[in-house]
């Protein structure tokens, strides 16, 4: 069996979108950490606000997509207290905003 790498979870992060906006985590900023440990993925996240609606959908989207990755049998998701600001949107991911008629 051939377990995944960290530059696969990030990617398979990259590719679950917000549910609120049509941009991947990685590209909104909010993936801010990824440890891998043995079978356990470890991902930390930063949230657009504190009241963010949509944590449990986020938590529970990332857990669903990481549990596809080879070798992958748990996932922890941990909510970093980092402010996130507009700078923390990739240029793609601004780009995206933008095209949706967000920013």
């Amino acid at each position: 069996m051939t377990a995944a790498t960290v530059a696969e979870i990030r990617q398979a992060l990259a590719e679950t979108l917000d549910p609120e906006y049509p941009v991947g985590l990685v590209d909104l900023g909010l993936v801010r950490g990824v440890e891998l440990d043995g079978g356990t993925a470890r991902v930390e996240i930063a949230y657009c606000s504190l009241g963010c609606p949509c944590i449990a959908l986020i938590e529970a989207d990332i857990e669903e997509r990481l549990l596809r990755l080879e070798g992958i049998e748990r996932v922890e998701v941990r909510e970093v207290f980092e402010p996130w600001s507009r700078r923390d949107v990739s240029a793609k991911g601004l780009r995206i905003l933008r095209e949706a008629g967000v920013g």
